[in-house]
């Protein structure tokens, strides 16, 4: 399988080819970066317009900004696309989500499958216990992450919300307002510090018991590693379509 990589000179790019090695069955054929270069291990180019050749899937992990041009090229040349930037707009998620009606997309917030097992859990706990517990939601990356929440935190935030009975409020910040946590709401709280890959908590607080599910991620190799395992499944999808990594954990 023969994968372009947009992004490949990020934290998150560099991590995928270098997990890409492992892999006897994946080579990186061209990267897209800011800045051009042609001399490398593979060519790295600033438009993804001017790749030429075959290949199979695009790995995206980039910036918003991009999104437009690639989808753009994807639904052009019928190339699937793993999808893992995160700071989306709402319009541009829609806009994703049209484009997979004419090619196969998997976009995932978290590339991670262990992540995307505790989403799994998270929701069949939200399930079963109800409106008897609050739930709240910590996430803690490194410093030099822009956006917050995490995409990830959103991504368990929204699926929860989806299995309580009625549709909650997510709160950021507490120091605005003086009253009591309201019963209908999810805490969503971000930290910022050193170099720390990914972590998540989704706690849920009854009366006298505490169930915490959490998530410690060691390295970026993990976020690399699900992608590629992404591009796999979906370099054997015929058809378009709309993917996460649900889909691709049902493989295991």
């Amino acid at each position: 399988m023969d994968i372009v990589i947009c992004g490949c000179r990020g934290r998150m790019g560099q991590a995928v080819v270098k997990a890409a090695n492992d892999f006897d069955d994946i080579n990186v054929v061209a990267g897209i970066d800011i800045k051009e270069d042609l001399s490398g291990e593979y060519p790295i180019y600033s438009d993804i317009n001017k790749i030429h050749g075959n290949f199979d899937v695009i790995i995206d992990f980039s910036n918003p900004a991009f999104l437009k041009s690639l989808l753009s090229y994807a639904a052009e040349k019928k190339i699937p696309a793993v999808i893992c930037t995160t700071g989306f707009s709402d319009e541009q998620t829609e806009e994703i989500k049209k484009a997979s009606k004419t090619v196969p997309i998997l976009y995932s917030r978290n590339m991670s499958l262990g992540i995307n097992l505790l989403v799994e859990l998270s929701k069949i706990a939200a399930k079963i216990l109800g409106e008897d517990f609050d739930v709240e939601i910590i996430e803690r990356h490194h410093n030099k992450k822009i956006d917050a929440p995490s995409g990830t935190a959103l991504m368990l935030a929204e699926e929860i919300s989806g299995e309580m009975p009625e549709k909650p409020e997510f709160i950021y910040d507490r120091s605005k307002e003086r009253k009591p946590r309201a019963k209908n709401e999810i805490g969503i709280h971000s930290v910022r510090a050193g170099t720390i890959a990914g972590d998540h908590d989704v706690i849920f607080a009854g009366n006298k018991e505490i169930i915490t599910l959490s998530h410690h991620a060691e390295s970026r190799e993990i976020f690399a590693v699900g992608a590629l395992r992404a591009a796999q499944h979906l370099a054997k999808v015929k058809d378009a379509g709309f993917y996460t990594m649900k889909d691709v954990i049902k493989i295991f």
